[in-house]
């Protein structure tokens, strides 16, 4: 079944974030991670989510009280996020399965909450390209069969959601491939090679908290991290949002 939580009564001048997703989010907790680094600098966010192990897009938008809540509005922050190998299938599968479903939920999210901003959640390869594909009936897909490749194709499908749906991104992938190529002693995966370890869990928070605010700012809040490496994710999560912010934000 859908878990759903309720932030339950939120703080008067907290803004409304809603999470629809699955396990990447699930893990370790992220909405509440990021609630806590954003009231670190000040931002009030009050959490409701929609996250299910396994789910699609097109999973989320057949959850009738899904569709309830997004109708309902009163929305600042709508994050959507796909599958993990949904937006790095072909072109056909990702316009059909994907694009399709994005488009769907940014249009209800609009209609009940027009001023609000929804936010794309880029996602990250798995650690050595697709897992999934050995368990599938189908023939791989060949060009998610190894990470570099895998990212790449993540990378486009979510920036093109983003531009075609005028959204925003917060770009965890991006920073996760800068982790990857610059601090490979880091390691972001849990042991099944494509859930978020702790440090996963920790730099895609600082992204969307990156994304959030659009400046650079300074953490003490480490989620037994050393202090150190706490602090090369957090500075890895702005970067990928400052450098990029022409692809992010429309």
């Amino acid at each position: 079944s859908v878990l759903t939580v309720s932030a339950g009564q939120p703080v008067k001048d907290s803004l409304q974030i809603l999470w629809i997703g699955n396990s990447y989010t699930i893990y370790n907790d992220l909405p509440s991670m990021v609630t806590k680094l954003a009231a670190e600098q000040g931002l009030k966010l009050a959490a409701t989510r929609f996250l299910k192990g396994g789910e699609h897009l097109s999973g989320h938008y057949a959850n009738p009280a899904l569709i309830k809540a997004l109708k309902k509005g009163g929305w600042d922050y709508v994050v959507l996020q796909e599958f993990s190998t949904g937006p790095a299938q072909s072109t056909r599968e990702v316009i059909a399965d994907t694009y399709h479903y994005a488009h769907l939920l940014d249009s209800l999210a609009h209609d009940g909450s027009p001023s609000c901003h929804v936010i794309f959640y880029m996602t990250w390869g798995h650690k050595a390209g697709n897992a999934h594909n050995k368990s599938q009936l189908d023939p791989a897909y060949p060009l998610d069969e190894n990470y570099t490749d895998f990212q790449a194709h993540l990378r486009l499908s979510y920036l093109e959601m983003t531009y075609d749906n005028k959204a925003w991104c917060a770009p965890v992938g991006i920073a996760w491939q800068d982790i990857r190529t610059h601090h490979p002693d880091i390691n972001l995966y849990a042991p099944d090679g494509y859930h978020p370890s702790l440090a996963g869990s920790y730099l895609a928070a600082h992204t969307f908290v990156a994304t959030l605010l659009r400046k650079r700012y300074t953490t003490r809040l480490y989620y037994n991290l050393l202090a150190p490496r706490a602090n090369i994710l957090c500075k890895a999560a702005q970067n990928a949002v400052l450098n990029n912010k022409q692809l992010l934000f429309y």
